[in-house]
């Protein structure tokens, strides 16, 4: 990767890839798609979310909206929100017409293909003002900052003191996660005790990004990964590789055993303060219900350490910068105005969402040092990986989340990883290794 992409034939291609990739259902909202306007002195910036009929995060998007047109005469922005199944159609449609908005928020690990794809441009700003920003929140591709996320959230063990006392179980901590020795062997102990229907949930009801969000990480702490990142060129030897048969068969054996559903029910969270399941991979986004339930009694622990570090998923929703637009200084100028402290503090205050930097953590009582949920932050930071930073990465998902689908379904776990690699790789051929 050595330069920003800008090629009209590549975007017009990567309408009908990245679209495959995803497996997107159709836009239902519609837009001119005008990037900026400039009528009597005033510069009118379009700005796009995928929070449509998310309410409460759209009215922190609206806020930081409200409050910079209130501050600024010369430039106005206007926000329109779309379904999130929607967006990422309405994206790609809108580039292939040119007609992206200036300022866009994009899910982190499509921000490599999108960037690839002539989508984003980089944001231009100082890396001054992203000091002490997670990681995971942002967008770095060929050295260059091309989005930032105001929060994110982190993968956890869900699960109940009195459950693990009960059945002597170790409460594990950062310092001493459980080894998947220790993890077996809790389940067996609650599978014998016959109180739940059972004594885990991975969520596998889920589907889409869901899919590689969740369990990539494990996969990628039993030592294997979705692609070699040394090269990015191939996904042999990581995904196919013994490490990831062992990944593999764990799965198939949790089902198996009767220690999991081979599919989990519609709402993990809900099943499990309904006392069907001992233990639940989720996120922190399940805090808040569980906290209502249990109280103090509830755990979010740490991942299991497969034998290569505990891992979770990095990345969420970040604002980027389009390619398209006419008015880029006055795009920068917004951007620059939404990365202000107070609106980190109000998506982690209002939302419960990790704030992304620490400055913004310290200021909200449940994330600071010592809070409520301050795990979360700590997950975050010490655990978090990000999905391969690669504009493959979408075809790399659709294909790891079918491989998921077929090894619960009780196919062949080799021959599965086998297949996946090779479509993997033939991809990255066809598109010439995604070179910029």
């Amino acid at each position: 990767m050595s330069h920003r992409p800008t090629s009209r034939s590549r975007r017009v291609a990567m309408t009908t890839a990245l679209a495959a990739g995803l497996a997107l259902t159709a836009c239902s909202a519609e837009s001119d798609g005008s990037g900026a306007t400039t009528k009597d002195g005033v510069t009118t910036l379009s700005l796009w979310t995928h929070n449509g009929g998310n309410e409460a995060e759209l009215a922190i998007n609206e806020r930081v909206v409200e409050e910079f047109n209130a501050s600024h005469d010369d430039i106005k922005v206007e926000i329109e929100s779309f379904p999130q199944d929607a967006y990422n159609d309405a994206v790609t449609a809108a580039a292939a017409a040119d007609k992206l908005p200036c300022v866009l928020d994009i899910d982190a690990p499509n921000v490599p293909n999108w960037a690839w794809a002539g989508y984003l441009e980089p944001l231009g700003l100082s890396d001054d003002l992203f000091d002490g920003q997670l990681e995971s929140t942002l967008g770095v591709v060929d050295d260059e900052i091309y989005s930032f996320g105001h929060y994110d959230v982190a993968l956890n063990l869900v699960t109940r003191r009195s459950t693990l006392e009960k059945y002597d179980i170790r409460v594990p901590d950062m310092d001493q996660p459980w080894t998947a020795q220790e993890f077996d062997e809790a389940l067996a102990k609650i599978k014998a005790g016959g109180e739940f229907t059972y004594p885990f949930d991975l969520g596998t009801a889920g589907g889409g990004e869901w899919i590689p969000y969740a369990y990539s990480p494990i996969l990628q702490s039993f030592g294997g990964d979705l692609i070699d990142r040394d090269s990015y060129t191939t996904a042999e030897g990581v995904l196919n590789g013994p490490e990831a048969l062992e990944w593999a068969n764990w799965n198939t054996d949790l089902v198996e055993k009767g220690y999991v559903a081979r599919k989990s029910g519609a709402d993990s969270t809900l099943d499990f303060v309904n006392g069907k399941t001992a233990i639940v991979w989720s996120g922190s986004w399940a805090a808040v219900p569980v906290k209502e339930k249990y109280g103090d009694d509830a755990l979010f622990l740490p991942p299991v350490d497969f034998g290569n570090g505990p891992k979770i998923g990095g990345g969420s929703w970040q604002w980027g910068l389009s390619s398209d637009c006419p008015a880029v200084e006055a795009a920068r100028e917004y951007l620059e105005f939404s990365a202000k402290t107070e609106y980190y503090v109000d998506y982690a205050t209002e939302l419960s969402l990790i704030p992304a930097t620490e400055e913004a953590a310290a200021q909200v009582p449940d994330f600071a040092p010592g809070g409520t949920f301050r795990d979360f932050y700590d997950y975050a930071t010490e655990y978090a990986v990000l999905r391969p930073v690669t504009p493959a990465y979408p075809f790399i998902s659709s294909t790891f989340q079918k491989a998921y689908a077929d090894i619960l379904s009780g196919g062949d776990p080799q021959e599965v990883l086998d297949k996946a690699v090779s479509d993997i790789d033939a991809n990255i051929q066809q598109n010439g290794d995604y070179e910029f």
